[in-house]
């Protein structure tokens, strides 16, 4: 039966185009619920819900601006990004895009970088509008960017391949082979390694991105999809579909250390800025919480209908009021909505949000 579950999400996405005692960082889980159309917003702090936001149709991708201030969703189906201001939990923009399996960001938050049926198209953050569009392989998927934000890696599903472009030019400039139908892919912090999940080939290659050559395959679990690392890069989080796991590498030796029963049908993995858990979307409508000290499922966090894709920011400061700006009060207000330089800012954002 899962088996057939899953399949069936494949096949819809093809025929679009395809720590529990350590103290925790205050942070939000947005989670594209692609069967919904909707995002929900987990508090990590208390593991529960505290928005469920409308978006496009079939969301299934998601990537948050480095200050915070903006989720953007790609949205398979409709073909198009929702843009979320963090704040507000609302919906402010919305961008053609033609396809929607991947997004990621620019460190430096000035562009965005969403898959369509064989592109890559790039949309300036600043406006919102699409500024180039760049041919890849057949059916790109997984989408990282590098630590310097010089180069994106995109895995083509339908041609065994890895995309690498320049972001300076917006081109091409060379194809790595992998194994079959690769789909996530993840940068280590240092940007030395790749990382690309094989789906079908029940494996991960590693790329060292100095010469751009595969120098490991490491087995893992049966068809895997996503895959995180952790922030000081010394582990790699892999989510093994059919065998409702997930499979933790060590960096250091390209091998599987642990394998962890996450719960039914496991798709995308994200983990938090502090290192101390993983956030793991499951066919099932729910999140799988994992603490990473212990490589154990420690909760569970219900959601929308087929949960794929997930990203985790911080959680955003923002006045409620224009009482909370007075006294110096506008001081304490950091990203997305601050600082501000003075009580008049802070009142202003309150009337305009």
């Amino acid at each position: 039966m899962k088996a057939i579950l899953y399949l069936f999400v494949i096949f819809a996405v093809t025929a679009a185009g395809f720590g529990a005692n350590t103290k925790q960082a205050h942070t939000r889980a947005y989670v594209a619920n692609s069967n919904s159309n909707t995002v929900s917003v987990i508090d990590t702090t208390t593991n529960t819900v505290v928005a469920t936001i409308p978006v496009g149709a079939f969301p299934f991708a998601v990537a948050i601006t480095p200050d915070g201030r903006r989720a953007y969703i790609a949205n398979l189906d409709s073909r198009n990004v929702s843009v979320i201001e963090t704040c507000s939990l609302k919906v402010i923009a919305t961008i053609p895009s033609g396809g929607g399996s991947g997004i990621v960001i620019r460190p430096d938050g000035k562009q965005a970088y969403v898959t369509g049926p064989d592109n890559v198209l790039v949309i300036q953050i600043a406006t919102n509008t699409v500024a180039a569009s760049i041919p890849v392989g057949t059916s790109p998927f997984g989408v990282a960017v590098s630590p310097d934000g010089t180069r994106v890696y995109v895995t083509n599903f339908n041609s065994d391949t890895v995309s690498v472009i320049d972001t300076a030019a917006n081109t091409v400039v060379d194809i790595i082979s992998v194994g079959g139908f690769p789909f996530g892919v993840a940068i280590t912090p240092d940007g030395t390694r790749a990382y690309v999940v094989n789906e079908f080939f029940d494996s991960v290659s590693v790329i060292d991105t100095g010469t751009n050559a595969v120098i490991a395959t490491i087995p893992v679990g049966s068809e895997p999809l996503g895959i995180a690392l952790t922030p000081d890069g010394t582990r790699a989080y892999v989510t093994d579909s059919i065998s409702s796991s997930v499979s933790v590498i060590d960096t250091g030796t390209n091998t599987v250390i642990a394998s962890i029963d996450a719960g039914q049908i496991t798709q995308e993995v994200a983990i938090t800025s502090d290192g101390t858990r993983a956030y793991v979307t499951e066919l099932d409508n729910r999140v799988s919480v994992i603490d990473i000290a212990s490589n154990s499922a420690v909760a569970s966090v219900p959601v929308g209908v087929n949960p794929f894709g997930i990203a985790i920011s911080p959680a955003p400061k923002c006045p409620k009021s224009k009482e909370e700006c007075k006294d110096g009060g506008y001081m304490k207000f950091g990203p997305p909505s601050g600082p501000f330089k003075n009580q008049g800012q802070c009142v202003s954002y309150v009337e305009h949000h």
